[in-house]
């Protein structure tokens, strides 16, 4: 129904929050505990004994779906969106992540050891070649102008709290490089989960009799959709507190890893005493990892359904009818009962997988405190819901240039999306402080907030008194 679409899209565009790239820093050697996200090698070769990520919180959302106006990052008053006029496939997608308390330490100049929690989602939402207008007005307006249209769309959504360890060491040194290696696991509460399916829906067309008023009916089609069950223990009446505790008491539990290894060309030259320390200098940074292996569980809510075939003489004014003010799942299952022959209740358990990936990342340190990194995620999960519920990693490449010191840095971070946009962002670093934006144009225009993202991090590191330590054996004599 374009109803129900229309709310699903703007519902899931609303509470688009992004993912765990903090693309400014990625593979600098100062991101410390935030580069685990990206490679749990990365904690190995950071010249901090250690460092605690405090708060900190990324968002990034993208759509094609709607068109927003007098909304920004530095302005904000009555927003307004509209959906976007034309025949396309529309998305929407977002992800986020929250890091609490992530603590890196040093175990040594070869190992490091990391623990924390985060709470992070992912979802987004799909459709096959619609056309829309401003003009249209009820479903008859929407099936004239999709005549001929095999209507098929889909959502998946999950977020989750998750605590994990990781840990990293240097597996081979030797006089041209340094190989690190790194391993997270993570346990996990699948605290929101989510996904609908439509397949193969059509209408045909006929006339009123007695005038020439065409008329369309639904004639084929079936889906399924579903939420995770704490979403039925949250009750009007009770407190807050007693909502959450059953909200949250009603999870279930998930696993995920992640594996990294990270490859140091160690410059070709040799230091003076004077030099200072260049343990951690490299002239050339290859990284791969395998990221979010694993899933989330979730038990089916008490309104989850699977519809199939449309019952006969079902219109397009009848659906005007019964989907109009609808308030909840409940009044939305009253209505869909009424318009189809296979109705019935979804139980059990559902999966949905994270946003698993093949990451490979190269960082370049040029002279002047410069340095270009590139990054290249490429997703491994399925968008097939028939067969399995996979969610996604949104950016598919990075390149950003970068001027960094260990407590100041400038970034200017280029992404092209999974969904094939291009966006420049841009970011600072003032001691514990990181601030980023992931395209300009939110921060500039009123009307691309639907494309973008920012994020932040508040990091503890050593004092200006902390000087690294060197190893006995690459200590001068006195």
């Amino acid at each position: 129904m374009k109803l129900a679409a229309s709310v699903s899209l703007l519902l899931l565009w609303s509470t688009g929050l992004r993912a765990q790239d903090y693309h400014a820093i990625e593979g600098s050697p100062f991101a410390g505990a935030i580069g685990a996200a990206a490679n749990p090698a990365s904690i190995v070769n950071t010249p901090y004994p250690w460092d605690l990520t405090l708060f900190s919180v990324e968002e990034m959302n993208t759509s094609n779906a709607m068109r927003l106006s007098d909304f920004s990052y530095l302005s904000k008053d009555t927003i307004r969106y509209r959906w976007a006029n034309g025949a396309m496939k529309r998305y929407a997608a977002f992800s986020f992540n929250v890091h609490l308390l992530n603590l890196r330490v040093s175990l040594g100049r070869d190992q490091a050891i990391e623990a924390g929690a985060n709470i992070r989602g992912y979802g987004a939402i799909r459709t096959g070649r619609v056309d829309y207008n401003d003009s249209l007005k009820n479903m008859n307006d929407f099936f004239n102008v999709n005549e001929g249209t095999v209507y098929d769309a889909g959502m998946t959504s999950s977020s989750w709290l998750e605590g994990f360890v990781t840990y990293g060491r240097t597996l081979v040194d030797n006089a041209y490089g340094r190989l690190n290696g790194g391993l997270t696991l993570r346990l996990m509460r699948g605290i929101s989960g989510a996904y609908a399916e439509l397949n193969g829906g059509s209408v045909n067309r006929s006339f009123s009799p007695g005038s020439s008023r065409t008329i369309y009916e639904l004639a084929a089609g079936n889906g399924r959709y579903a939420y995770s069950a704490n979403y039925d223990y949250w009750k009007k009446g009770r407190s807050a507190w007693q909502n959450w505790e059953e909200f949250l008491g009603h999870t279930r539990p998930g696993a995920a890893a992640d594996f990294g290894v990270e490859w140091l060309v160690k410059p070709q030259t040799i230091d003076l005493y004077d030099d200072g320390d260049s343990y951690y200098d490299y002239d050339w940074k290859i990284g791969m990892s395998l990221l979010d292996i694993g899933f989330n569980n979730y038990k089916y809510g008490s309104q989850s359904r699977a519809i199939t075939s449309p019952r006969a003489n079902i219109t397009d004014s009848a659906l005007d009818q019964k989907f109009d003010r609808i308030r909840g799942v409940a009044q939305f299952n009253d209505s869909m009962a009424t318009i189809v022959t296979g109705f019935s209740r979804i139980a059990g358990y559902f999966k949905v997988w994270d946003p698993a990936r093949l990451v490979i990342n190269i960082d370049r340190p040029m002279p002047g405190h410069f340095a270009v990194n590139a990054t290249l995620a490429l997703n491994l999960g399925s968008t097939n819901l028939k067969k399995r519920l996979f969610t996604r990693e949104i950016t598919l490449l990075s390149l950003t240039p970068r001027w960094e010191l260990k407590n100041l840095g400038a970034y200017l971070p280029v992404q092209v999306t999974a969904y094939g946009r291009v966006w420049v962002g841009g970011a600072f670093k003032a001691g514990p402080l990181l601030l980023g934006i992931d395209n300009w144009a939110d921060l500039f225009t009123k009307t691309r907030m639907a494309n973008g993202g920012i994020y932040l991090a508040l990091v503890v590191r050593p004092g200006k008194s902390f000087r690294s330590r060197e190893k006995k054996m690459y200590t001068c004599p006195p």
